[in-house]
């Protein structure tokens, strides 16, 4: 589902873009704005870092995201005709993606390609709103900030790249506090003086404000991150997603929450919290440490199996996954802790070939530092299960673990 200007100029709600849609921009002449672009061909292929491509994705992601059509022939700036722009694969859409991260800094991620039309082909590249302004063009020795003025792309001038980088840094300020308020909900309850707790949380970097979501809403999320966590990491440790009510979540302050099932005392190492917030946030408490070694023996509660750790990453992961297309967000500010008061340094465990928990390689930790990333959750499936990976890989090499064992994403095109 897309809101763009095409669909504001015609004032129709979301929804995806299409022939019918673009016929009917035409048919009224809808004219170019600051957040639309018409253009008769597509840049060419060769050389596209060194075309206006990369230029006019700066500009767009400067003046707050918008679309840019190639295959309309524009007069006084009106839509008049569509044309076609030619043969448009998969490859040439992974050059336009390619060069707005290595023609652009910083790079602007999470473009949305549309191909269009049949006998008049069009392709449309909505670029999304960043927060991460200004966006440079470098050409040898010179760099520019371009943004749209109305129909036109311009260069900014000084103060305007000071007031944007002063923006930038007001936005990281409270993408922090939003991550310290979610933390600080999630962990707030949890006996993290008798075993370690693992805070996961995500928060979008532009929400995309709608209605309130509903329950079966809810549900459905929490219904379908479950086998992608699965599929993320498989079982081989115990994934908070199956130790929630996904089928009952209950209403909280803006949020759904799925509670935990109810436990005895034989199985609290398998109690957690999920909650999924109505601007797409989401969070995750997991209880990770005192897990069972065997039927009568347990870890301490300062001792985390790597296990753990990966399968909470995958379900949070899967989430934001899940939640992002539900709430029409893309990229997720994300960070993950551990909660551990007691006494003794926190220690990962892993286990051998044999079964057998294995810590020679670990490092006791006295803290646990909260690790921090940026997840897009808008992009390729494989791309995205990357990020799963890269994040379980910090997440345990903190404690001296090499590398992750459970989460293995297929090796990219062109990779070894």
């Amino acid at each position: 589902m897309s809101f763009t200007a095409i669909h504001r100029a015609l004032g129709v709600g979301p929804g995806p873009l299409t022939d019918e849609l673009l016929d009917a921009a035409i048919t009224a002449g809808v004219a170019e704005t600051s957040d639309l672009d018409w253009k008769s061909e597509l840049p060419p292929a060769k050389g596209l870092p060194q075309t206006d491509f990369p230029k006019d994705v700066a500009a767009m992601a400067n003046s707050g995201g918008g679309v840019i059509v190639y295959g309309v022939r524009e007069a006084q700036r009106a839509a008049t005709e569509r044309v076609d722009v030619g043969d448009f694969d998969e490859t040439y859409e992974r050059s336009l993606r390619s060069a707005a991260i290595t023609a652009i800094s910083p790079p602007v991620f999470g473009l949305n390609v549309h191909r269009l039309g049949g006998e008049k082909r069009t392709v449309v590249v909505e670029v999304p709103a960043s927060v991460a302004g200004p966006h440079l063009i470098y050409r040898n020795d010179y760099f520019g900030a371009p943004v749209r003025n109305d129909s036109d792309t311009v260069w900014m001038k000084e103060r305007q790249i000071e007031a944007m980088y002063r923006s930038r840094f007001e936005e990281r300020r409270h993408a922090t506090e939003a991550l310290d308020a979610l933390s600080s909900d999630a962990s707030a309850g949890r006996d993290a003086s008798k075993r370690a707790w693992l805070i996961a949380v995500a928060h979008p970097r532009i929400p995309r404000f709608r209605e309130r979501m509903t329950r079966d809403a809810a549900r459905l999320i929490l219904s379908e991150a479950e086998p992608l966590a699965l599929h993320y990491a498989g079982r081989g440790g115990n994934h908070p997603l199956e130790s929630v009510d996904r089928l009952n979540p209950r209403p909280g302050l803006r949020r759904w929450v799925a509670l935990s099932l109810p436990i005895g005392d034989h199985s609290l190492w398998k109690e957690a919290w999920v909650s999924i917030h109505h601007d797409g946030s989401v969070t995750v408490a997991s209880a990770v440490g005192g897990r069972p070694l065997s039927h009568d023996q347990y870890l301490d509660g300062w001792q985390i199996e790597s296990a753990a750790i990966e399968c909470a990453i995958a379900d949070l992961m899967a989430l934001i996954r899940t939640t992002a297309e539900a709430t029409d967000n893309d990229e997720y500010d994300v960070r993950v802790q551990v909660e551990w008061t007691g006494g003794q340094p926190l220690l990962l465990v892993t286990r051998d070939h044999m079964g057998h928990v294995y810590d020679a390689g670990s490092v006791p930790l006295h803290r646990y530092a909260p690790v921090e990333t940026a997840a897009n959750a808008a992009g390729p499936d494989l791309d995205f299960y990357w990020q799963v990976h890269d994040l379980a890989r910090d997440c345990v090499n903190q404690g001296g673990i090499a590398d992750v064992f459970m989460i293995r994403p297929p090796a990219r095109e062109g990779e070894a």
